[in-house]
């Protein structure tokens, strides 16, 4: 790979970073922002407002979009753009909360997925090394 090629340098970082964060957030939305109700139970119990096939949506196209960037090398860019797109998908979604709480979630949210994105890029970094290195 030469380089001096743009997507290499910082600014090119940056814009993979600011990419990355809106498809995140657009999948936040996509499977998680329309449901903002909670579910009562016929015993009083409440559980919500989402279910686990939208949570498990999430994170298998979450996983599709990190892979594919990993493939591309852009592991920091990867992390900080789906870091920063969950985290601001879950304070705008979560920030109507009076209690205060929805600040801790969302610091889950963050440490989680830098967590797990950084996890994903370093087991796809592992089993497909760069070209240049894979013969030595």
């Amino acid at each position: 790979m030469r380089s001096g090629v743009w997507w290499k340098k910082p600014a090119g970082q940056a814009v993979w970073a600011l990419g990355l964060s809106v498809v995140t957030a657009g999948l936040w939305a996509a499977w998680l922002g329309w449901d903002q109700h909670k579910d009562v139970g016929p015993d009083g119990t409440v559980s919500g407002p989402y279910e686990v096939w939208q949570v498990a949506g999430l994170v298998l196209s979450l996983l599709v979009v990190v892979c594919w960037a990993a493939l591309r090398r852009h592991t920091v860019a990867t992390v900080a753009g789906t870091t920063i797109g969950l985290t601001l998908a879950a304070w705008y979604d979560w920030s109507d909360d009076s209690s205060g709480l929805f600040a801790v979630g969302v610091a889950m949210v963050m440490f989680g997925s830098v967590g797990a994105t950084g996890l994903v890029c370093a087991l796809v970094r592992a089993v497909k090394p760069e070209a240049g290195r894979a013969g030595r």
